[in-house]
Order: structure tokens, then sequence, then C-alpha cells
């Protein structure tokens, strides 16, 4: 090894084992959740980026199991709202553990489960083990939420993020992981790794973008690899894709004629142009709110089950207007109003949902669902989170999304296909990183003390 290489060999900053070996290991589950859950146990604090419809669920409440009974402390599993029901189903139906869903802070039983809305009400000292599960979902909550749930994981010894897409937009996200399993902070992984055009290492710089240094990127996948696992399809850890092979998915974009001459910069436009800017693109979005909605109910008219995903307020109410089959979930409900709403959807009581992607995109199973209606921004996790509710393990039949936007959104679609790419980019190099051997090396501390004089 050269000067240059030991160099930055030397700057890695490494994670280690800090769990237990697992006791309990039912035979029900895949070789790869067999081996997945056998890793994260073992490692104690780690990050499990697996795809949607994989079960990362069972594998969840297989750890929460095995720390409970290693700790004498019951487990906590937090989760979006409406899917601590999913939690219960399947550790009834497994018989995994004694499992029980808390929404004011009360428990008796092994394994709590919890909505982040409600973690306020729960004491980080009760737990041996925290879980979060679609822990992306962190980025939909403010900052002071945000600071609440990193603050409560702060204070468990054994903790671990589960989500199918840590960072499909920007791999500086992964950062936020590392921070709240307490490895490596979100600012010194960006000095580490990363430079930027500013040549700034403030987080808060919004205008910054960051950018791996060119001699950093194996070792960034690689210090990634050490606290964290990922997996997209099961032969991304050499099993068999055979039992996890997915319907088709039919996307069908739908543009719609702005009719209205457009302003930009005080200046009216005599022909139509794509928006590029933010604020284009939602006066784009606001003006063109009544045709895309009448194109949206149009396309759900032939499916007797579907979900509208909006965007904007005005959007949702005038849907439900136009869909009297439609019920839909607004920001401002009470948390147990949408939970309600949500289960009657699951539960086929409700045949149409309106609905937005910050709200329920994360960690729903709505395999009885197989059409959807989506207005598209420039977030690709929430396209890919939303989409995925529907096409996943267990879907029997093809999925169709129906995207609808104006002749002035064309470059978000642009946008969230440059995103798709970039996604497989990140999950391709973890992936990598993860299955090669990967040699860490620790120097033994073997010189003697010296002590200052006045000791």
């Amino acid at each position: 090894m050269n000067d240059y290489q030991q160099f930055i060999k030397n700057k890695q900053h490494l994670a280690t084992n800090h769990g237990i070996e697992p006791k309990y290991m039912p035979d029900f589950m895949f070789d790869y959740q067999h081996y997945i859950a056998n890793h994260v146990i073992t490692q104690g604090r780690t990050g499990a980026f697996v795809d949607t419809g994989l079960g990362k669920t069972i594998i969840e409440l297989v750890t929460a199991r095995n720390y409970n009974e290693h700790t004498n402390k019951p487990t906590l599993i937090i989760t979006p709202l409406a899917v601590a029901f999913q939690f219960i189903k399947e550790a009834n139906q497994f018989d995994i553990c004694d499992i029980e869903y808390s929404k004011l802070g009360q428990h008796s039983r092994d394994v709590v489960v919890c909505n982040y809305e409600r973690l306020e009400k729960f004491n980080p000292d009760d737990f041996g083990c925290v879980i979060l599960d679609e822990s992306s979902i962190l980025k939909n909550f403010n900052g002071a939420t945000k600071r609440k749930i990193t603050s409560f994981l702060r204070n468990v010894r054994y903790k671990f993020l589960f989500t199918a897409t840590p960072s499909p937009n920007d791999f500086v996200e992964l950062g936020t992981s590392s921070e709240a399993l307490g490895y490596l902070g979100y600012t010194d992984m960006l000095t580490r790794f990363f430079t930027n055009n500013e040549d700034t290492i403030s987080p808060q710089n919004i205008n910054a973008q960051w950018i791996l240094k060119g001699h950093a990127h194996r070792s960034f996948f690689d210090w990634v690899a050490t606290w964290a696992i990922s997996m997209r399809k099961p032969s991304d850890l050499g099993f068999s894709d055979e039992k996890t092979t997915l319907p088709e998915l039919n996307e069908t974009t739908h543009q719609i004629f702005n009719e209205q001459n457009m302003a930009f910069d005080d200046q009216f436009q005599l022909f139509p142009k794509a928006a590029t800017s933010l604020p284009e693109v939602r006066q784009e979005q606001r003006a063109t709110v009544a045709r895309r909605c009448e194109k949206a109910v149009e396309l759900a008219g032939d499916h007797e089950t579907s979900v509208y995903w909006c965007n904007l307020n005005d959007e949702g109410d005038l849907i439900a207007q136009i869909d009297p089959n439609a019920v839909q979930i607004k920001g401002g409900m009470d948390i147990d109003k949408k939970e309600e709403i949500l289960l009657a959807f699951a539960d086929k009581e409700i045949k149409k949902l309106i609905t937005k992607p910050k709200m329920t995109a994360f960690g729903l199973n709505w395999q009885h669902c197989n059409h959807t209606v989506y207005f598209p921004t420039f977030s690709y996790e929430q396209y890919y989170q939303s989409i995925r509710r529907f096409h996943r393990y267990g879907q029997t039949e093809s999925v169709s999304v129906d995207l609808v936007i104006s002749d002035g959104q064309q470059r978000i679609i642009d946008s969230l296909f440059a995103k798709a790419k970039k996604a497989n980019e990140l999950f391709e190099k973890l992936n990598q990183s993860i299955n090669s051997n990967y040699d860490h090396t620790e120097t033994e501390f073997n010189k003697p003390i010296t002590k200052p004089g006045f000791l």
C-alpha cells in the first residue's frame, strides 16, 4: 500500500459491532430475511436499507424480541401513522412476540409500537432498544420533531433505522442516519468525505451543492457499509429473487394544456414554457388545478379502487367534490381520524382515497389496490414510496400509475427520471461495498502513558 492509500485508510471512521448474538431466529423467515436479521442484531446499531415489500416488518419484530429478552426491557418500534396495526397483525400471525400498540405512553408488554407523532408521550429510559420504521420519513417532520426523535435515540443503547429509501436524492442525507445511530456526525461526515461549490462546511447553507471528494468515493461507501446493510432484491446479498418477483408496473404521463398566459419575472409569456424555478412550478400548479383534478377523476373512474396523491389542499378539496366515492385525509385532521380513514381504506370499506405523499406514503400495505393517480413534484422519494404502497410483494395484479401534469411541468417528470437513476446508483454502490471483502485493521495502543509533572 502506498503512502497516499495509507493516508486515506487512516482517515476512515469505522463502526464496530455493538450488539448481541441472536437467540431467536424463526424458521418461517426467508433466507435473506434471516441473514439481515442476524446482521442487524449482531451489530446493535444499524441502518437497514431494505426495499419495500421484502419483509422489514418481520425482521424488525424478530430484532425487537431478541433485544427484549437480552435487556429485560421492552423494545419500542416507532412507525408512520396507521402502520402500527400491521406490526400487531404480523406479530400475532407468526406468534413472534407479546406486542401492543400504545397511543398515550402506557405499556405493559414486551414490544411496544407507537407513532412518530406520539413519541413525546414515552420515556426512553423505559426501553432497552428502539427501532425506527421507515426512518426516511423524518425529513417530512419539522426541525423540533426531528430533534426530539434524535434526542430520544441518544438515550438508548441499542437502536436501528429501517427504510427502503435512505437517500435517493443526495448521498449527504446518509449523515443524518449515521448521527442518529451514534456514529460519525452529519457535519463531520461532510468535512471528511464531501466538498461543495461554496467552500464551506455549514450544513445550513442551502445553496451549497455537496459532492463526494474525488479520492473519497470508495472510502465513503466502505464507511457506510460498516454501519448499514442495503438490499433492493435478495440477489444483492447472494440469494434467489424467485419468491419476490413483482408484477408489471405501468406508468403513464397525461399532460393537460394550460390555457392561461403565465407571467414569469413579471413578464407575460406569449407562448407556454416549461416551469423551471420552484415559484414557477407553484404558479403552474395553481393555474391548472381544475383541469388536472378533472383529468384525475376521469382516470380513476375506470377503477373500483384508487388513490389520489395530491400536493395542494385545493386539489384534494376539488377532487372530493367531483368524486363522491372519494374520502379525503387532511393535514389538520385529528390523528385518530386520519388513522380511522386509513384503516377503513385498508379494510376495503373506502374505495377511493385522497391523500398527500408526505402524510401517508410510508410503510402502509395496499396490495388490494392496483391503480393510482399521482400529481408529481420534484421529490423522487415521495413518488417512489407512494407507488410502492401498491407495487410490492403480495400484489397479484399489474399496477397502473397515471401521472397528471400540465404542459409547463415537463421538467418535473424529467427530474423524477434523473433522480431515479441516482437512487439506483446509490443502491448499486452500497451493495457493491457491502458485498465486497473489506478488511479493517485496528492498531493496538501499547505505548506507555506519560503523565504531566503536576500529577
